[in-house]
């Protein structure tokens, strides 16, 4: 079965990580699933004003 969650290392600045990870605990997750949360977030934002981003997952 192949694994659909991508692993991705990052590099963030410290005093910046740990005021996220306050925010992620603060909302009741975890600071990945705060990550992934942004990330969503963003990207409709993105989607909203630009149209959907189609993207071919085959080539992965």
């Amino acid at each position: 079965m192949e694994d659909k969650l991508l692993r991705y290392t990052l590099r963030v600045d410290r005093q910046l990580f740990r005021k996220f990870r306050y925010v992620a605990e603060y909302e009741g997750r975890s600071a990945n699933k705060e990550i992934e949360q942004f990330l969503k977030r963003h990207v409709a934002k993105f989607e909203e004003k630009h149209g959907v981003i189609d993207v071919d997952l085959s080539d992965e």
